[in-house]
């Protein structure tokens, strides 16, 4: 029972799997190296070009989270949104969240979508790129966060579009204590007509779907 689960994990997982795969083969190489020296040889190049692999890999999810890119690797595991029947569907990523690319004002950013989080949030450098206008009294609040509580500026982002939803004159808070992720909070998720979660895939049902932008 407990291997079958290992297995299953194993196979959410494939970069890690790519790299315990690769330590196993190098493990039996050093094995090998007294008995079939050429074998040893061969098993443990193997395993280090597998190790390499696992890394470049992990170099490229990294870089499609945090720089908003839209590198899309669906075969490993790190697919992007898709739109099926007006529906949205996102896919749990390998780091155990949900990741949409979305046009703030018609600038890309990636957005981590966070059901625990009430207003929509986004960095200071995404507010600039995309000239989201903050409030005419710069209001700001106290927003409580893991690391303690950080300052931050009410704003509105006049329209934000991903997949089939569209949020337009929606309130959200510019917070430099935040680092530079950007989250969908429960302001944007409230106006969908229902959201659920189906397995490993989210699924935003809007009120009136829109049509997905060619491109």
């Amino acid at each position: 029972m407990e291997l079958d689960g290992l297995a299953e994990f194993l196979t959410g997982q494939p970069l890690l799997a790519i790299a315990m795969a690769a330590i196993f083969v190098i493990v039996l190489g050093g094995l090998l190296r007294g008995a079939v020296p050429w074998l040893s040889a061969l098993l443990r190049g193997a395993g280090n070009l597998g190790l390499l692999a696992a890394f470049l890999l992990t170099i490229a999810q990294v870089a499609r989270l945090t720089t908003g890119s839209d590198l899309s690797l669906p075969q490993l595991g790190m697919p992007t949104q898709s739109v099926s029947g007006g529906e949205t569907h996102v896919a749990l990523s390998n780091d155990g969240h949900f990741w949409v690319t979305a046009n703030v004002n018609g600038k890309a950013h990636r957005f981590l979508v966070d059901t625990g989080a009430t207003l929509t949030a986004i960095a200071p450098s995404t507010a600039l790129d995309a000239q989201v206008p903050q409030k005419s009294l710069r209001q700001t609040i106290n927003m409580r966060t893991a690391n303690g509580t950080v300052r931050a500026e009410l704003a509105t982002i006049d329209e934000l579009r991903f997949g089939s939803i569209v949020a337009r004159d929606l309130d959200a808070v510019v917070a430099p204590g935040l680092g530079e992720t950007n989250v969908i909070g429960m302001n944007l998720l409230s106006r969908l007509a229902r959201w659920r979660v189906e397995g490993r895939t989210l699924i935003l049902v809007p009120k009136n779907p829109q049509e997905t932008p060619e491109t």
